[in-house]
């Protein structure tokens, strides 16, 4: 694993306030904000320069979305302070934008990182995309093409960091069912019933992902609070979709949950601890206790 070091600086010493990220080597700088501090920003002159820029907040339609636009401009602060007064984009609640130190960013180069931004944040499928379709790319020299390349990579390797996750990529996963891992995996398969209902997951990167094909009891239980809202958007989003006259919803996709008790609550129609639910193909061994297998033993020291 190759480490990276990024320097973030609390322009007021407050975490949700104003920030400046950078890395090392890197020509670039983001300057992340809360739209509430858009006057404050417009004080930098950085945020005057070419650059790109990214504006997030809440899906409006979605209790469990976020909604993400895309744009880029010769001065940053005012294409952020027109887009603070379009009510066309009233979702966003915070910004990042992205300049060069070196002030080597042309009309042409931003216009390449936004349309690479659009596509790629339509392929990760974790926002939605409120620019519609990306721009074309626009014509460029071939160093250029790759200088912008490079520089995107540290955009996408920073933007996590400082609170925009849209292009992370969702993780592959391997359908076998047995419970020998890959190399390139750390979890088992896990399985789950409840009545008729059969579900199997992994946890990959960070994030437990019920596998496409499992199956979730129809009808939820009355005393059912946990992760009953985001069950409803599953179905209206069409990755949970019944299955005729077997009281049954069919996971028609894999779905990327925060925890095992997400996972359990959905396949189950009721509150579940996940922890203890879900259990490694083929054995008794619970995710509670294969999670605690992989750190180290108190009696080993």
């Amino acid at each position: 694993m190759n480490g990276r070091s990024i320097r973030i600086y609390l322009v007021d010493g407050d975490a949700s306030g104003l920030l400046t990220a950078e890395v090392m080597n890197w020509s670039g700088k983001m300057l992340v904000s809360p739209r509430s501090r858009l006057a404050d920003l417009a004080k930098r002159e950085e945020i005057t320069r070419t650059g790109i820029y990214i504006l997030a907040g809440a899906d409006p339609e979605n209790p469990i979305g976020e909604v993400v636009y895309v744009g880029e401009g010769d001065n940053v602060i005012k294409r952020l302070a027109s887009h603070d007064k379009d009510e066309k984009k009233d979702f966003w609640t915070r910004c990042v934008a992205v300049i060069s130190k070196d002030l080597n960013l042309t009309k042409a180069h931003v216009r390449y990182l936004e349309s690479r931004l659009i596509s790629a944040g339509y392929a990760a499928g974790r926002a939605k995309i409120h620019n519609g379709t990306a721009p074309p790319l626009p014509p460029m020299p071939e160093a250029d093409v790759s200088d912008m390349e490079g520089f995107l990579e540290y955009i996408e390797l920073m933007l996590p960091v400082v609170g925009f996750s849209f292009l992370k990529p969702k993780p592959s996963v391997n359908r076998s069912a047995g419970t020998e891992l890959d190399d390139d995996e750390l979890s088992p398969t896990f399985e789950f019933s409840s009545g008729d209902a059969k579900a199997t997951a992994k946890e990959l990167n960070g994030e437990f992902v019920v596998l496409k094909g499992s199956t979730a009891t129809l009808q939820p239980r009355q005393s059912w609070t946990s992760y009953r809202d985001l069950r409803g958007q599953l179905v209206e989003d069409k990755k949970l979709v019944e299955v005729p006259d077997q009281g049954l919803l069919l996971f028609a996709d894999d779905v990327y949950l925060t925890s095992p008790s997400a996972g359990a609550a959905i396949v189950a129609a009721g509150n579940t601890n996940g922890r203890t639910a879900w259990k490694t193909v083929g054995t008794r061994q619970t995710y509670a206790d294969w999670h605690q297998s992989q750190l180290p033993d108190d009696e080993a020291e």
